[in-house]
């Protein structure tokens, strides 16, 4: 082996040194570097599940959120259309009390001008009496008793009724 230029005890010195250090490298070294390596490739791991997890709850949160605002705007169309029935309903309320007000006032007037119109045909009679009487007392050109006077008006009141309704 001399020929080729190896020398035996110092190959076998090399390699029994090299098998030492790759003893002593795997104990120290190899090992808590792998170790290492594995820790790291384990944080890595529980890091990406929780990353998962946490996207899965984005996602359910944001479901939930998407739930509550449709749940929101429900409830705000129901509310819309309460207040738009209540609205409506005191709207014909007041319609219905301004239409009695009116036919109440309506019937007050009414009864006013009736009340008016009758004091007026009294006051009318009560005159026509009167102008009557001086015209009776005028042709006939004596004074009649309050018997007679009573026969002449009403007979007079009769007959302009009569007139006065056909008119």
């Amino acid at each position: 082996m001399e020929a080729l230029g190896i020398n035996l005890p110092g190959l076998v010195t090399h390699i029994s040194s090299f098998i030492v250090l790759l003893i002593v490298l795997r104990m120290f070294l190899y090992k808590p570097i792998v170790n290492m390596l594995d820790q790291r490739s384990q944080r890595i791991r529980e890091s990406l599940e929780a990353a998962e997890r946490a996207q899965q709850e984005s996602a359910a949160s944001q479901e939930e959120v998407q739930a509550q605002l449709e749940a929101a705007r429900a409830e705000g169309q129901q509310l819309i259309t309460s207040a738009r029935e209540v609205a409506e309903r005191f709207r014909e309320e007041e319609t219905v009390k301004v239409r009695q007000e009116i036919e109440a006032e309506r019937a007050r007037a009414e009864a006013n001008i009736q009340r008016e119109r009758d004091a007026a045909i009294e006051q009318l009679r009560g005159e026509f009496a009167g102008l009557a009487i001086t015209a009776a007392e005028r042709v006939v050109e004596r004074s009649l008793d309050e018997q007679a006077h009573q026969d002449i008006i009403d007979r007079v009141l009769e007959e302009s009724d009569s007139r006065i309704i056909r008119n």
